[in-house]
């Protein structure tokens, strides 16, 4: 069996172009990447489905059924414009409604998102150690045993009382401002 080069090389032209355009910003531009991206894995699977045939809606003889085109690769081809053209109507009516409630293409960033961006180094995430209030994520002053790294600090540099009761709870699991907390018991 023997393949077209310059139709892969099509096929991925087609590829790189639907990939390019659905990470752009804008919805328009996500749908046609969509699409394109579609087309592009419809044609590579025709294209691995072997050469071109006889229809496969003949019985199963030997004459006939050496020649007969490849049924998945159709099938699968089928089934894949069905399912390309349900994700381009349904992101088509999300860009309708994104149109309609803020009239601009542009997909906006996620101010969560920006939060998760801008932090630092694991010691400014929340909940990353126990020295950080577990309701707002802000560093605490009791029990700070970790540096800006969020690496732990060797207990003999740490001079305040509250830091090493702290880092030896995080060591030993056990800690005494959580009420019913036993040792061993998975928390």
């Amino acid at each position: 069996m023997s393949v077209n080069l310059g139709f892969l090389i099509i096929i991925g032209v087609l590829i790189s172009g639907g990939v390019y355009l659905m990470l752009e910003r804008s919805i328009t531009k996500m749908l046609l990447g969509m699409v394109l991206f579609g087309n592009a894995v419809n044609l590579l699977i025709l294209t691995v489905g072997g050469p071109a045939g006889n229809p496969p809606i003949v019985g199963m003889s030997t004459a006939i059924h050496d020649t007969m085109a490849d049924p998945l690769a159709q099938a699968m081809v089928l089934t894949a414009i069905v399912i390309t053209m349900g994700v381009s109507a349904f992101v088509l009516a999300l860009g309708y409604r994104s149109y309609t409630l803020t009239t601009k293409d542009q997909v906006e960033n996620d101010p969560e998102d920006i939060k998760i961006k801008e932090r630092r180094s694991r010691a400014d995430a929340p909940d990353q150690d126990r020295s950080d209030d577990p309701v707002t994520g802000e560093p605490s002053i009791g029990g700070d045993a970790f540096d800006a790294k969020g690496n732990p600090i060797p207990l003999e540099e740490l001079t305040n009382l509250e830091d090493i009761e702290c880092y030896e709870d995080l060591h030993t699991g056990i800690f005494d401002d959580i009420p019913g907390d036993v040792p061993g018991d998975g928390r």
